[in-house]
């Protein structure tokens, strides 16, 4: 189908609409770890894709953007959250229309609702009315460029770390602390993130900072079967493992020969370059 119209003098816009409605797909069943969720079903479900910081500058707010898979949102409900096994109360979901955002009465599958977030809700979180299952899918991607962050002002340093919190929380980046050393190394799969990330630090946060170069070039997410075998690894490659914000353990190697080589010493433990985010 091809439309006419202008929505400046509201022509064509009615039937654009009406014809989108009947046109585009209704919400589709959406897998989990233990079974499908069924958009039909009565009991509501739905797992977060997007965390965006600074959502207001004047008061530092995060939202947490969820995606409705099943039942029907309404204000003040108790809602599961799977990662955490805890039960939070939603009061004023929100949803956006470019700058302004509006209080939700009500939103059904399909819909997506702005939730505030202090710091507890991670990108991939699942969210029921009790049911303990996690919406599948959403991929993480290891990093392979890497830059080391030169803080200007040693007075700073909380700032520093809170900000690069919340940024990696959206997903971009991922802030990588080393074990043996008191530094961060930020973790991307394009330059330009970096860019971004030093302009936001700066202008959200007055934290001024150098992002330099490293001899990282490879980063891998790690799992082990024998935790014996885990405390074996830190010991011994303790300058090449770091925790990322979400206190996962990540290998970060030098070159690609040098992960080879640390793959083939420890035939026992799982070098992952990609890993669902809510494990």
């Amino acid at each position: 189908p091809l439309f006419f119209g202008s929505a400046i003098r509201n022509v064509g816009v009615k039937e654009l609409l009406d014809n989108f409605i009947q046109l585009a797909p209704s919400p589709l069943s959406k897998p989990t770890d233990l079974r499908e969720v069924n958009p039909n079903e009565q009991s509501f479900s739905g797992f977060v894709f997007k965390i965006q910081a600074n959502m207001d500058p004047a008061h530092r707010d995060r939202i947490a953007f969820v995606r409705i898979c099943s039942g029907k949102y309404r204000p003040g409900m108790n809602i599961y959250q799977a990662r955490t096994k805890k039960k939070i109360k939603i009061n004023n979901a929100v949803t956006f229309m470019a700058a302004q955002r509006t209080n939700l009465d009500e939103a059904y599958p399909g819909d997506i609702i702005g939730i505030h977030n202090h710091g507890t809700i991670n990108i991939g979180d699942s969210f029921t009315e009790g049911e303990h299952i996690n919406f599948v899918g959403i991929p993480n991607f290891a990093a392979d460029i890497f830059r080391r962050v030169n803080l200007k002002d040693p007075m700073k340093s909380k700032a520093l770390r809170s900000g690069l919190m919340q940024l990696c929380e959206e997903g971009a980046t991922q802030m990588l602390a080393l074990l043996n050393r008191n530094e961060f190394l930020l973790g991307a799969v394009g330059v330009l993130q970096f860019d971004v990330v030093k302009h936001r630090l700066e202008h959200e946060y007055g934290v001024k900072c150098e992002l330099e170069s490293t001899q990282y070039q490879v980063a891998r997410w790690l799992s082990f079967k024998d935790p014996k075998d885990k405390q074996m690894f830190i010991d011994k490659m303790q300058s090449q493992v770091a925790y990322d914000h979400q206190e996962s353990l990540v290998f970060i190697a030098t070159s690609r020969v040098n992960l080879n080589l640390t793959q083939e010493r420890w035939p026992d433990v799982e070098f992952m370059s990609t890993r669902e985010i809510n494990k």
